[in-house]
C-alpha cells in the first residue's frame, strides 16, 4: 500500500523588542545567568503584567505580511502546567481570540538545478498568536539548573495547516517564514539562539484517505536541516512500524540531530490538558483598522514578490534574481545601481558574483564595502563604452573594491583603457596572422573557432588592452571571412 506523509508545523519566533512581554525588563541573549530578571518574570506575590505595545505591533505586522485575518478583539489566556522553566506554573498565551487567524506562507521548491525556477506553493495558516517565552533549563553535573533570562520574551507561534508533505516543504517553509521576518525587521529568527524554534507534527495515511493518521509531535528540532533530516526519519519510522503490522501510538518524541534517531517523551497532550482560561490581570485589546493601517504602511516588498518584479522590469535570469532577494539591502543596493543608469543584467552580475564573493572572502557586510552604487554603474558603462574590456573591468573592481577609488580613475592610474585605434590593431592582428598560418588556414577553411587562437595572440600582443570586438572585425577582413 502506498502512504502519503501530512505535516504540520508550529513555529515559536521570538520578535525584536527592547524588553519583554508583560514588563519593561530588557530582552537578550549571552547576558549573565538570571541578571534578565524582575518580580514579574519571577513571578513574586503580587506583581502584575503590563502588556508591550511593540510586541502587538509586530505580531499584527506579520499577519498582515501573510495575509491573515486579523481579530478585532484579541485577549490573553494561562495556559497551565508545571514545569521548572515556568515560574508562574501557567504561561500567558493566548487560546480562543489569537490576534492572526488563517493567511498563509508562499514557499519555493528546489528547482531541477540551482539556475531554474522551482515550484512555488502556498502554504496554509491556521493562526498566529503572542505568548510569553519561558526559561531554559541547563542540565549540567547531575543537575537542572533554571536560567530564566528568556523567560517573558514577547513570542510567537505561527501554527499551519497540516498541509505540508514532504521534509522539502518543511524546510522551504521555514526559509520562506525566516526570510520574511527578518527582512520586515520582526526578528533574528537565529536558531542556535533560540529566537526560532520548530516542533513538527506528522503522520501518515494511505494514498487517497482524508482523514489524519496517528500524530506524532517531533521536538528538538533546532535547526532548519534538523527540520528536514527529523521529519524525513520519522516518516521512515512511521512507514516500517505500519508495514511490519505494528500500530502508531500518539506522542512525543526528541529528535537526535548527530544520529538520526529519535527517541519517546512523552504521551502528546490534548488542548484540555492545559486548563485553559481567560486572564484576569490583561484586559482585550482593540486593534481598529487606523492601527492596521499604519502598520501596513511599514512593511517592505515580500520577497517573492520582489523576486517576480525583478524577473520582469529587468529581465533577470532567476539565478540573479533568487540571490538579490535574499538580503533586503542586497536588492535594493542593485536597484539604485540601475537607478543611476547601469544595465540591470551585468550590474546583477557584479553585485550577485564578484561583490558578494570579496565581501565574503574578507569577513565584510555590504554595510562595509568601499564599492557603492555608484561605482557599480560607472564600471558596467566603463565596458558597455567599450573602454575597457571585461578582463581589465576585473581589476578596476578589484582595485575600486580595495581603496574605494572611483573607476575612471582606476583605469587610468593604471592604464587599463583599450586600444581602440585601427591601425594598431591591425598590425597585431597582422602580427598574429603571419606568426600562426595553421589558424588562419583552418578559418579560410570554414573552422570558425580556430580564430579564438588568433584572438588570443593579438590580446597576448597587446598585454591585454586590445578591443575584442574590434579585433574580432579585423581578424575577419584580413582573412577574407
Amino acid at each position: 500500500m502506498n502512504y502519503e506523509a501530512v505535516i504540520g508545523l508550529e513555529v515559536h519566533v521570538q520578535i525584536r523588542t527592547a524588553s519583554k512581554m508583560f514588563t519593561r525588563v530588557a530582552t537578550g541573549y549571552g547576558q549573565p545567568v538570571n541578571s534578565l530578571t524582575d518580580p514579574v518574570v519571577l513571578a513574586l506575590p503580587g506583581a502584575l503584567p503590563v502588556l508591550n505595545k511593540a510586541a502587538l505591533d509586530a505580531i499584527i505586522k506579520t499577519g498582515l505580511m501573510l495575509g491573515c485575518e486579523i481579530s478585532p478583539v484579541t485577549r490573553w489566556d494561562r495556559k497551565n502546567y508545571f514545569y521548572p522553566d515556568s515560574p508562574k506554573n501557567y504561561q500567558l498565551s493566548q487560546y480562543d481570540q489569537p490576534v492572526c487567524r488563517h493567511g498563509s506562507v508562499e514557499i519555493e521548491l528546489p528547482g531541477p538545478t540551482p539556475a531554474v525556477q522551482g515550484e512555488h506553493k502556498s502554504i496554509p495558516l491556521t493562526r498566529i498568536h503572542l505568548e510569553e517565552d519561558v526559561g531554559k533549563l541547563n542540565h549540567e553535573a547531575g543537575d537542572s539548573l533554571v536560567d530564566y533570562n528568556r523567560a517573558g520574551t514577547p513570542l510567537m507561534e505561527i501554527v499551519t495547516e497540516p498541509a505540508l508533505h514532504s521534509p522539502e516543504e518543511a524546510f522551504a517553509f521555514l526559509t520562506a517564514l525566516r526570510l520574511s521576518l527578518v527582512q520586515a525587521g520582526l526578528s533574528d529568527c537565529d536558531m542556535e539562539k533560540g529566537q526560532m524554534r520548530c516542533d513538527a507534527n506528522i503522520s501518515i495515511r494511505p494514498l487517497g484517505e482524508t482523514r489524519l493518521g496517528t500524530k506524532v509531535e517531533l521536538k528538538n528540532l533546532n535547526s532548519i536541516s534538523y527540520v528536514r533530516d527529523g521529519i524525513a526519519a520519522e516518516i521512515r519510522r512511521q512507514l516500517g512500524v505500519v508495514t511490519a503490522g505494528g500500530s502508531l501510538t500518539q506522542e512525543t518524541r526528541l529528535y537526535d540531530g548527530e544520529t538520526g534517531r529519535s527517541a519517546s517523551m512523552r504521551s502528546k497532550e490534548m488542548a484540555h490538558d492545559y486548563r485553559y482560561f481567560p486572564d484576569p490581570d490583561l484586559m482585550p485589546v482593540r486593534i481598529d483598522a487606523a492601527w492596521q493601517a499604519r502598520l501596513r504602511a511599514e512593511l517592505p516588498e515580500p520577497p517573492f514578490d520582489r523576486q517576480r518584479r525583478f524577473l520582469a522590469q529587468f529581465g533577470l535570469p532567476y539565478s540573479a534574481a533568487s540571490v538579490l532577494i535574499r538580503d533586503r539591502a542586497l536588492g535594493s543596493f542593485f536597484e539604485e545601481t540601475v537607478k543611476l543608469g547601469a544595465q540591470p543584467g551585468p550590474a546583477a552580475n557584479w553585485i550577485t558574483n564578484d561583490l558578494q564573493r570579496d565581501l565574503a572572502a574578507g569577513g565584510r557586510t555590504l554595510a562595509d564595502s568601499r564599492v557603492t552604487p555608484a561605482h557599480i554603474a560607472a564600471l558596467v558603462a566603463l565596458v558597455a563604452q567599450g573602454v575597457v574590456s571585461s578582463t581589465q573591468a576585473r581589476e578596476v573592481f578589484a582595485g575600486m573594491f580595495q581603496t574605494g577609488e572611483p573607476p575612471a580613475a582606476i583605469v587610468e592610474r593604471q592604464g587599463l583603457r583599450q586600444a581602440t585605434d585601427t591601425g594598431q590593431l591591425e598590425g597585431w592582428c597582422a602580427a598574429a596572422l603571419a606568426h600562426d598560418p595553421k589558424s588562419a588556414d583552418q578559418v579560410r577553411a570554414g573552422n570558425a573557432k580556430a580564430i579564438n587562437a588568433l584572438k588570443g595572440a593579438v590580446m597576448k600582443l597587446s598585454a591585454g588592452q586590445a578591443n575584442p570586438k574590434l579585433v574580432d572585425e579585423i581578424l575577419k577582413k584580413l582573412l577574407g571571412v
